[in-house]
């Protein structure tokens, strides 16, 4: 299917299946698998087939186009404004409800951990999220994190819809400082670069990675935020 990156991702009909690839792949499946599993009925996630099979999981296909496809389609502001509205649900639901038993400091709240358009999917005017995908990389942890990600998504792969974050924060509720934003931006694309070199360190992704860290570590006030 496209959009996948990291793992592979293909359908049959009306399931869809997530071979795990890289360092910690048996980790990762599991923790999506408890959060699937346990999410189910309090936010739009896809229900759960199969929780293990050979290293995959087998989900249920969800309705909705990309969230990505729909700002190249020019509705940026429409997807953001979900997108915010979307992870204030997130953050307000226990952590618990998503298989995460470990104590965790006061301010934590539910992390998606790689949250944005990339991972939405959309009804096709763009006004709510119908599904949240890929929990791999979910954790306790400070909001902060996925407002950033959010945010680093767009600002790199849709420069063009940067204006357009103002509706994400908006719907959010919440606009953090932005010196905190970038830093968590370039402590997330220094952890992406981390995982890939212990996966190939002179494999492409490393590569990409090492190039989206310094593009990121390059940005500036200068810029609109």
């Amino acid at each position: 299917m496209p959009h996948g990156y990291t793992n592979r991702v293909t359908r049959d009909g009306p399931v869809v299946t997530k071979s795990y690839q890289g360092p910690d792949a048996p980790a990762r499946r599991a923790r999506e698998a408890r959060a699937l599993a346990g999410l189910a009925g309090k936010l739009p996630v896809p229900p759960l087939l199969v929780p293990q099979r050979d290293g995959r999981l087998e989900m249920g296909l969800m309705p909705g186009i990309h969230g990505q496809d729909l700002i190249d389609a020019g509705q940026a502001r429409g997807v953001l404004r979900a997108c915010g509205a979307t992870l204030r649900r997130i953050h307000a639901t226990d952590p618990v409800a998503a298989g995460i038993t470990a104590s965790r400091q006061p301010g934590q709240v539910l992390v998606h951990g790689d949250y944005g358009p990339n991972n939405t999917l959309l009804d096709p005017a763009a006004r709510q999220v119908t599904a949240i995908v890929d929990w791999e990389w979910a954790h306790a942890g400070d909001p902060l994190e996925d407002l950033a990600w959010c945010e680093w998504i767009v600002r790199m792969h849709h420069p063009g819809s940067v204006s357009a974050l103002e509706e994400f924060f908006a719907a959010y509720g919440r606009r953090p400082a932005s010196p905190g934003r970038h830093e968590a931006m370039v402590g997330r694309c220094r952890e992406m670069l981390g995982v890939c070199q212990r996966w190939e360190p002179d494999g492409d992704a490393a590569r990409r990675w090492r190039h989206r860290t310094q593009i990121t570590r390059s940005w500036t006030e200068g810029q609109p935020r």
